[in-house]
């Protein structure tokens, strides 16, 4: 069944977001060790703003437990969306500088990060939550989701070509080269 989140599903879609995110979830929270991170994930997910907040997120469950789950938003709300992490970190790093990579742009409906628990992999899942991130997008009224994937991770690359996105520019996220993904809807 896919589902709104709730916030009693802190511990297993923070799980989901720190094994998607992987470097990116320790400059989100500013934690070098699993766990702190794992702490600050399940901080931002109970709240009632911010990009990973529960009310971001789509989850999909299976025989009553969490199998997956997706963050999505639109473009133009990103940066209001970031700004609670961009304050957390400003307080914890001492540094009014701070700012996240930019990786939505404003006029699409941005799928921010897909996970699905490896327990339920290879059952059409991400697909399912991609499906459904289509149709929250139609109904908003926007011509075209996004998503941005690492230019290493072929997996996940082909996964997205096959359902129709495409390259339409490379992003720099935490470092690192990613490829902006493009579907017209």
């Amino acid at each position: 069944m896919l589902r709104p989140a709730k916030k009693e599903d802190a511990p297993f879609v923070s799980r989901l977001l720190y094994d998607a995110l992987h470097d990116i979830a320790h400059q989100l929270t500013g934690q070098d060790h699993e766990m702190d991170a794992l702490d600050v994930l399940e901080n931002f997910f109970v709240q009632e703003d911010g990009r990973l907040s529960y009310k971001q997120i789509l989850v999909k469950e299976v025989k009553g437990r969490v199998g997956g789950a997706v963050v999505s938003y639109a473009g133009s709300d990103a940066t209001a969306l970031d700004q609670p992490i961009v304050d957390y970190l400003r307080t914890l790093k001492n540094d009014s500088s701070i700012m996240l990579d930019k990786e939505a742009d404003e006029d699409e409906y941005y799928i921010d990060t897909l996970s699905v628990s490896s327990a339920y992999g290879r059952q059409g899942i991400g697909t399912e939550l991609m499906l459904a991130v289509e149709s929250e997008a139609r109904k908003r009224h926007f011509s075209k989701i996004a998503l941005a994937v690492i230019k290493d991770n072929i997996g996940a690359y082909s996964l997205y070509q096959r359902s129709g996105f495409k390259v339409d520019k490379e992003i720099p996220i935490n470092g690192h080269l990613y490829y902006h993904m493009v579907k017209m809807l």
